[in-house]
């Protein structure tokens, strides 16, 4: 009797586990749906480390490719590090503007960054690396996906080509606030691009000092509206 009761809990269990695993194939949403299949941005610089959760690792990638000059560790002092950690979402995004570059966040939805992905732009963000035992937050570079094996691709510590599953991202990506945006050009809108918070945005880069920038922002949305 036993041994039919153990036998048949085994059977529950793995039709569970069935339902479970055609639950999430089923959970995809249709915005990413209609992305492409697999995107990766190899031309995302990569400068490998863990100091200071990564952060100007990250910028620094995302100024190179925007063409300036810089390394990780020339940007330590204007991010206020060491010391300067627990401000880091702050000070890396009035520094980015001190570049004349827009910050333009982004929701926090897998589905939302990785639209911006497709189109090309890599997203600066902050999620929670680490196990049960320790974690943490780290800032990295969004820079590809797999749809259809739902796997995201980081820039991120000491790995250039970081994976991770769609689940775990998310999960990890909220569980550290949520928090992404995309460092762009004045000229460079995102995909579908909300029109006040490119504004804000725009209106924040202008508050920095960078008026000319900024103008270029909002004339580069009004040519688009056109």
């Amino acid at each position: 009797m036993s041994l039919v009761i153990s036998s048949f809990r085994s059977l529950v269990l793995a039709v569970s586990c069935l339902v479970a695993l055609v639950g999430c194939a089923g959970s995809m949403s249709p915005q990413i749906k209609r992305l492409p299949e697999r995107v990766e941005l190899n031309s995302v610089p990569f400068y490998r480390g863990e100091m200071y959760l990564g952060a100007p690792q990250s910028l620094a990638a995302l100024l190179t490719l925007q063409g300036t000059v810089i390394t990780p560790g020339l940007l330590e002092k204007p991010l206020h590090l060491p010391g300067g950690e627990p401000r880091l979402q702050q000070s890396l995004q009035t520094l980015a503007r001190e570049y004349g570059l827009v910050v333009y966040p982004l929701d926090s939805e897998l589905g939302a960054l990785l639209e911006q992905v497709a189109a090309g732009y890599p997203v600066l963000l902050r999620y929670t690396e680490g196990s049960a035992f320790w974690s943490g937050p780290r800032y990295a570079i969004l820079a590809g996906y797999n749809r259809q094996k739902r796997t995201v691709l980081l820039r991120s510590g000491m790995n250039r080509r970081a994976l991770m599953s769609f689940g775990a991202f998310e999960s990890s990506f909220k569980d550290a606030g949520g928090w992404a945006v995309l460092v762009q050009q004045p000229t460079q809108l995102p995909a579908n691009v909300d029109s006040q918070r490119w504004l804000k945005a725009a209106g924040e880069l202008a508050g920095a000092g960078q008026e000319q920038a900024a103008a270029r922002a909002t004339k580069a949305l009004g040519n688009a509206k056109k």
